[in-house]
């Protein structure tokens, strides 16, 4: 597919993920994105696990591919001079900085766009851009527990609980690709750039929002449900002879046709289940009966009877179970790297029926330093021990 944003430079300066992330889907999607690291090791994420390839973490390789690498010592005059030439070379900034730390250099949003007025400038933080926690940092955990995520996450009896993916930080990183992009519409009409501010905590904000809603208008806390749905019943995972299946009846028509596939037909006339408020009031009958009837069959023996019947299921699937699966192939999200012998996940979109691809590896730090004049830097010192 042609490079959707071919001609647009990105600065990043981003570390570990938000940031990273951000500047990954800018890449993906054709723009130029110029990683500006520190000289002494550069993005934290290299050494964030053992060495995968060329020296780096995998996780490096997954936020950082098709970027280019210039390390520079922003605390000196000669470094300073070619972030300031880079900035003015570019359509958008992104950073993920501590708080206080572009105020600090001179190099805020606010103070740069002064100088480059075409410049759209994100920053990433851990708590917002208002407020006093704005400048705390902060991680994926602390802000999952901060912001109410882990309380919402298990069932009835587990402790709070953190998301398996890192959904706020991934999360920002989109929220800010999506103002950067927004904000590059604007400069067609204005000629001016500006700054967006997202964090984490707005992020996950979003994801609970509505539980917090429920909770801010009609003064409900939210139930926990592991796999479970407050609103329907039966909508959730049940053991099989052999694995776990999900089904969701998400309407009264769904659930009798799912009562006919387990020979209980009877249930459509009984009041407590034959709609779905009274199976809410009525789940724990309801499931005493479900339960031991699904654990009579496997769980591809439900599957099938079940899709043919139209009743929603899907099997839970481990991770090597679901990217082998032949739809997860079918749609080309592992992709191979160009000139490697390893695969990363794609961008989750197509454009006129083609998925952006991969279009490097991750650079190796200080790589294209002579590209964009800056000064080759010093041999590096292993510090994968050190941070592992």
């Amino acid at each position: 597919m042609k490079k959707i944003l071919e001609g647009i430079r990105v600065l990043e300066l981003g570390q570990v993920l938000a940031g990273p992330f951000a500047g990954a889907i800018l890449a993906d999607l054709g723009a130029d994105v110029v990683k500006l690291e520190r000289t002494e090791g550069g993005d934290d994420a290299r050494h964030m696990g053992p060495a995968f390839r060329h020296g780096d973490a995998l996780n490096f390789h997954v936020f950082n591919r098709g970027k280019k690498s210039v390390a520079i010592d922003l605390k000196s005059a000669d470094g300073m001079a070619v972030f300031e030439r880079l900035a003015g070379e570019s359509d958008i900034l992104i950073h993920n900085l501590r708080p206080g730390v572009t105020q600090s250099m001179g190099i805020d949003g606010p103070a740069l766009c002064a100088r480059h007025p075409r410049l759209v400038y994100c920053e990433i933080s851990a708590f917002g851009h208002a407020g006093p926690l704005a400048m705390q940092p902060g991680y994926e955990p602390l802000i999952q527990a901060f912001s109410g995520l882990s309380s919402i996450n298990g069932g009835p009896e587990d402790p709070p609980l953190r998301t398996g993916a890192s959904v706020c930080d991934q999360g920002t990183g989109m929220w800010a690709v999506i103002g950067a992009l927004a904000l590059l519409q604007r400069r067609h009409v204005t000629g001016k750039g500006g700054v967006v501010s997202a964090s984490l905590l707005e992020t996950a904000l979003v994801w609970t929002g509505q539980k917090a809603d429920a909770y801010a208008n009609e003064g409900r806390l939210p139930d926990r449900h592991r796999s479970g749905h407050p609103g329907f019943v039966p909508y959730e995972s049940f053991d099989t002879a052999d694995a776990p299946l999900l089904v969701c009846c998400g309407n009264d028509r769904l659930f009798a046709k799912f009562a006919h596939e387990l020979g209980r037909g009877d249930w459509i006339g009984d009041e407590r289940f034959a709609t779905n408020r009274q199976r809410l009031r009525h789940k724990a009958a309801l499931f005493e009966q479900i339960v031991p009837l699904l654990r009579a069959r496997t769980r591809d023996d439900w599957a099938a009877r079940f899709a043919a019947a139209g009743v929603p299921c899907a099997p839970v699937h481990t991770v090597p179970e679901a990217i082998a699966h032949p739809q997860v192939e079918a749609l080309g999200m592992l992709q191979a790297v160009p000139g490697e012998d390893f695969r990363l996940t794609a961008l989750p979109l197509s454009i006129d029926g083609a998925r952006p691809r991969h279009r490097a590896v991750a650079p190796r730090l200080g790589q294209h330093n002579a590209e964009f004049g800056a000064p080759a830097i010093p041999p590096q010192k292993d510090l994968g021990a050190a941070h592992v």
